[in-house]
């Protein structure tokens, strides 16, 4: 993977900045919340790299084999 994807990452972080400080945050607010949130994330990460496993209903999403054509 090439590091295109880090001037995507940089382009939408300073869109977020500018729209933030134009709606009066100061900037340095903004870059202090915005690190702040992403150690929140590493930590929650670190504790569940994968929270969509964690769903409540999941094996209710599993399919059934009460339906009509599956019944012998």
């Amino acid at each position: 993977m090439s590091g295109d994807w880090k001037d995507g990452l940089r382009d939408q972080l300073e869109d977020l900045v500018d729209s933030l400080v134009v709606k009066g945050a100061k900037q340095s607010d903004v870059y202090d919340a915005i690190v702040d949130e992403i150690g929140s994330l590493q930590k929650a990460y670190d504790r569940d790299p994968d929270p969509a496993e964690d769903r409540p209903g999941v094996e209710a999403e599993e399919p059934s084999n009460e339906w009509p054509g599956a019944l012998p």
